[in-house]
């Protein structure tokens, strides 16, 4: 059988081999740094390749919806966590630190493929992807005024800059590949290209993972405390926002509000955060990439239902 065909098919199994090679093979890690942000460009590059170019923008009204939804994501949810903080007295702990990066985060760049595995059109989570990342700028001013142990906000804007560079330039170079190398795709080549970007993300999480397998062989306990926070806050997130947009909105529009709501790019926060910020987190951002490659096993069965 065809690999990329068999990847598609078992997208879900592909996705949890990568991460099991991850944990187990933390040696992996150092050699694929390197290849990273290659495979982001690539994974992305796919992704939008498979989409209809004509239903990548969205309407008008979509688009209001998108805007709705990451300020609500990026700017409503994090001032209340930094409330919370601020009456408890938590502002420095290293949970409502991590929440606070987690829900201050844009969606993923992976979040149109977790839909496709979900069975439903990636458009929408597209948009949200674009638009979040676009709007990260604005959305993280309240944030950083108000917890400046957080760092440098500049650092992130520039983080964030650069994301949306790349997602803007490989959005026309996919989009001009579809219309002129690609204009009718079979039903195959559609399936290939879902399998070339399962593959893609599963050989991307083996260079995550080695905070969370130094922690398990170091303090296996606080390894396992900070894996079941990380599921609890993404598959939480996922649950509670789909029970609010189940019946609201269609059910590729919820599932893919859903899958954001749980799945950020913490990973931008990391690479712009100093050292000191990071550092009491690096095991929550390893294992916050377990319930993110769990989700399309664990969670599919609620959005097709």
């Amino acid at each position: 059988m065809n690999p990329l065909l068999w990847a598609a098919r078992k997208g879900p199994y592909v996705l949890v081999t990568g991460l099991v090679a991850g944990l187990l093979l933390p040696g992996l890690a150092e050699p694929m740094r390197p290849l990273l942000p290659p495979l982001v460009v690539l994974l992305l590059f796919v992704t939008i390749l498979r989409m209809d170019p004509a239903a990548i923008l969205g309407s008008l009204t979509d688009l209001r919806q998108v805007i709705a939804v990451v300020i609500g994501f990026q700017v409503v949810i994090p001032l209340i966590i930094v409330s919370v903080g601020f009456v408890g007295g938590w502002t420095g702990t290293a949970i409502i630190l991590s929440l606070l990066i987690m829900t201050a985060a844009p969606s993923i760049s992976g979040s149109p493929n977790l839909c496709m595995m979900m069975g439903y059109p990636a458009e929408h989570a597209m948009r949200l992807v674009v638009v979040g990342t676009a709007a990260l700028p604005l959305t993280t001013l309240p944030i950083f005024w108000l917890m400046p142990e957080l760092g440098d906000l500049w650092a992130v804007l520039k983080a964030a800059f650069s994301l949306f560079l790349t997602i803007s330039i490989v959005t026309l170079v996919a989009v001009a590949t579809r219309k002129t190398m690609l204009r009718r795709p079979s039903q195959t080549a559609l399936l290939q290209l879902e399998g070339l970007a399962t593959i893609i993300l599963a050989v991307f999480v083996t260079g995550l993972m080695p905070s969370v397998s130094a922690a398990a062989f170091e303090n296996p306990m606080i390894a396992a405390f900070w894996i079941a926070f990380a599921c609890v806050a993404n598959f939480g997130s996922q649950i509670a926002v789909f029970q609010l947009t189940r019946t609201r909105l269609a059910p590729a529009k919820a599932t893919a509000v859903s899958l954001i709501a749980g799945n950020r790019n913490v990973a931008l926060f990391f690479v712009a955060l100093p050292p000191e910020v990071t550092a009491p987190i690096m095991v929550f951002i390893g294992a916050y990439q377990i319930p993110m490659y769990l989700t399309p096993l664990i969670m599919r069965r609620m959005y097709r239902a």
